[in-house]
């Protein structure tokens, strides 16, 4: 991204954040879900489309309007959401029944076990959401953030998630990669929540995703591995009453089996994310090329040689954690 282009995104997070917050909840849900409707016209983002037809195992052309219509009102509802989850009592919307969390007992299982929990996630719902129930109901937990352009912004990011009480480290720039401080966390018997189903370095695990190839990152495997963590699973979506009140659905899985590698693990991972994918379509926000047959040539060239160099990189680099 252009320096213009990343001060303006800045500016415009920041407009979000100051501004969507004071507006009625009403009037912000209509802005946005009207937002969404423009953007679905005439077939709505091509990328978008082509996504969910690997989930639908359609074409693009057969992609319903009606879904991407609820796509792109879903993803609007995240920001909206994300913009007003900062002045939002924390406390009230978990009392509030709201958010409906299922498979709790595998969380409370793991952390019987004293070794930690990586929960893994893909881009569903709104993941904050999960994330500020977590805290209220267990505590701090550490994830990581993708450092933007310009500072500024990843600041302002970072402190977004402070402030719902998320402990957040730098993917990259920091004093040291984050693998260790949180292997740290989960020797503590903590818990560390990282995004899993999207890599932007080429350096992920190659794995099969809708049928397709595509490559997702390694370092949510590699940390259950190396501190005899659980490696949970979590799926995310989006719920609305008979009386339009909204609501958040957290669905929490049994640990994998982690014994087979890091591979093994992260395809693994990939089967629970499509099945909850395919399950709550409308709900994934994924607008971006995900698949191999999507990207290009450039980024592919860039894939092999990062794929070529895997073996060589000592565990923990910061990249294992991109997305």
């Amino acid at each position: 991204m252009s320096g213009w282009r990343a001060n303006l995104s800045d500016r415009g997070y920041a407009a979000g954040w100051r501004l969507v917050r004071a507006l009625p909840e009403s009037v912000a849900r209509t802005v946005f879900d009207r937002g969404a409707d423009f953007a679905a016209r005439n077939g709505g983002p091509a990328q978008l489309r082509r996504n969910l037809a690997r989930v639908l195992g359609t074409s693009p052309e057969a992609v319903p309007g009606e879904l991407v219509r609820a796509s792109m009102r879903s993803y609007a509802r995240y920001w909206r959401e994300a913009f007003r989850l900062p002045a939002m009592d924390h406390r009230d919307l978990v009392e509030s029944g709201r958010v409906v969390v299922e498979g709790l007992e595998h969380l409370d299982a793991a952390l019987a076990r004293g070794r930690g929990v990586v929960f893994v996630l893909p881009h569903s719902g709104n993941w904050d959401m999960a994330g500020t129930w977590l805290v209220q109901n267990y505590g701090t937990f550490t994830t990581v953030a993708e450092r933007l352009k310009p500072e500024s912004l990843f600041e302002r990011f970072v402190a977004y998630r402070e402030s719902l009480g998320f402990e957040v480290f730098p993917l990259t720039g920091g004093e040291q990669p984050p693998f260790g401080a949180l292997a740290e966390r989960l020797r503590a018997n903590k818990v560390v929540c990282l995004m899993g189903e999207r890599d932007l370095t080429g350096r992920g695990v190659p794995v099969t995703f809708f049928g397709e190839r595509t490559w997702m990152p390694a370092g949510a495997a590699k940390l259950a591995i190396e501190t005899g963590a659980a490696l949970m699973p979590v799926h995310v979506w989006f719920t609305v009453d008979d009386t339009g009140r909204e609501g958040w659905m957290v669905r929490t899985q049994e640990p994998l089996d982690v014994s087979g590698g890091v591979d093994a693990a992260t395809q693994a991972l990939a089967d629970c994310f499509a099945a909850g994918i395919a399950d709550h379509p409308a709900d994934w926000h994924m607008l971006q090329p995900l698949w191999e047959t999507d990207l290009s040539e450039a980024r592919l060239d860039r894939i092999a040689a990062e794929q070529a160099r895997r073996g060589s990189r000592p565990v923990g680099s910061g990249e294992d954690f991109a997305r």
